[in-house]
């Protein structure tokens, strides 16, 4: 998330995980958002990077790997939250 600052990479961790948790039709609460989006980000670029996919810079990019990462995180922990049940 270079580019955007702390308030600009907090609110970019709430919006991701909010979009992931929409598209998985799950319900969690603001900072289960946060956190999800914001280690879903560290989670997208690692990928991105590893894949050789530029992340770029500024908000947009920096959402939709946000949101990517998030959204391979939820599904990962409902993966072993299904497995433990």
């Amino acid at each position: 998330m270079s580019g955007v600052g702390i308030i600009g990479a907090i609110l970019i961790g709430i919006l991701a995980g909010w979009i992931a948790e929409q598209v998985l039709g799950r319900r969690d609460g603001l900072i289960t958002n946060l956190i999800v989006g914001i280690v879903g980000a560290f989670l997208g670029s690692f990928i991105a990077t590893s894949l050789g996919i530029g992340t770029g810079s500024g908000i947009i990019p920096s959402l939709l790997v946000a949101t990517a990462g998030a959204i391979l995180l939820l599904f990962i922990v409902g993966l072993v939250r299904g497995r433990r049940a």
